[in-house]
């Protein structure tokens, strides 16, 4: 079996509040799949049907081979909510014996991750802060050495320092083969960590990109540099050119599309040095978002 998560035209709706409309995903197993979207765009009702926790009006969706419902294949699945609650009066250390326990995981297994993590065992629930309920949360997932990682928005409340420590451990997880499903609002942490990219608006799949594509698109613009700088004129016909403007001795080009061609003519116009724009990932996202009809409505 190579798929590890699939669902065939999943829908939830809520009244006349449609959360989810036909969505169709295969994640491959050792994948990470990160799942984007505006809040309230379907994400967390998505994760809740996946592990059974709400049903679907319609579709249907399976995990490593079966139900979410079902209690052995849970067993696999490490879960972080969007939201998590635990009982006010309970202490860290008893979460992780409780929910560990639950889980499978053995005795002990969550110590190493409080270490990294930086976590105080003794405090009890309602003292902590939101970011201490989050590394409470991570650690939860974590701990049982799951094959399957859902994680609904996981660095959310988590200072910088820790956000790079969890990129670290979910590429750690990753690399062991682990399959992760995840969704975030921090374009770093999809981008160090994920394969594939789904966008979703208003409960639709509006566009599903490789991570690798996504990249390819950041190049917003080239600067070249020339001994005798042509005229701007001097890329007319290039399909990627979209808009050329000098500055001194170079030339900064903003691209749109393949940039071989545009590479192959400054060559031939004798460039002698090349730098890439980067965008930012997130306006690439936006545009992305945005072109396909996703914008607020």
């Amino acid at each position: 079996m190579t798929v590890a998560i699939e669902t065939h035209e999943l829908s939830k709706s809520f009244g006349d509040v449609h959360a989810v409309r036909g969505l169709n995903l295969s994640v491959e197993r050792g994948e990470c799949y990160a799942f984007l979207g505006r809040n309230g765009s379907g994400k967390s009702t998505t994760a809740r049907m996946l592990l059974d926790f709400i049903r679907p009006t319609s579709g249907s969706s399976s995990i490593l081979g079966g139900s979410g419902a079902d209690a052995r294949i849970r067993a696999k699945v490490g879960y972080l909510p969007g939201d998590l609650n635990m009982p006010r009066a309970m202490t860290v250390q008893d979460a992780f014996d409780f929910y560990g326990g639950l889980a499978g995981a053995p005795r002990g297994s969550e110590k190493p991750l409080v270490e990294r993590f930086q976590l105080s065992i003794d405090r009890k629930v309602r003292d902590l802060s939101t970011g201490n309920r989050r590394k409470v949360g991570l650690i939860l997932a974590f701990m049982a050495d799951p094959e399957l990682l859902i994680l609904d928005e996981p660095t959310s409340g988590l200072d910088p320092v820790l956000q790079d420590e969890f990129r670290r451990l979910l590429a750690e997880r990753k690399a062991a083969g682990a399959t992760i499903w995840l969704t975030s609002h921090v374009m770093a942490e999809v981008e160090r960590v994920a394969d594939r990219v789904g966008l979703i608006n208003e409960g639709l799949l509006a566009k599903e990109v490789s991570m690798q594509e996504l990249k390819h698109q950041r190049v917003g613009s080239i600067k070249l540099t020339f001994e005798q700088p042509p005229g701007a004129d001097a890329f007319a016909g290039v399909p990627a050119a979209r808009h050329v403007e000098a500055d001194g001795d170079d030339l900064v080009i903003e691209v749109d599309g393949p940039v071989a061609p545009l590479l192959i003519r400054a060559g031939e116009l004798g460039a002698t040095r090349i730098e890439t724009i980067q965008r930012d990932l997130d306006e690439v996202f936006l545009d992305l978002y945005e072109g396909d009809g996703a914008g607020d409505r």
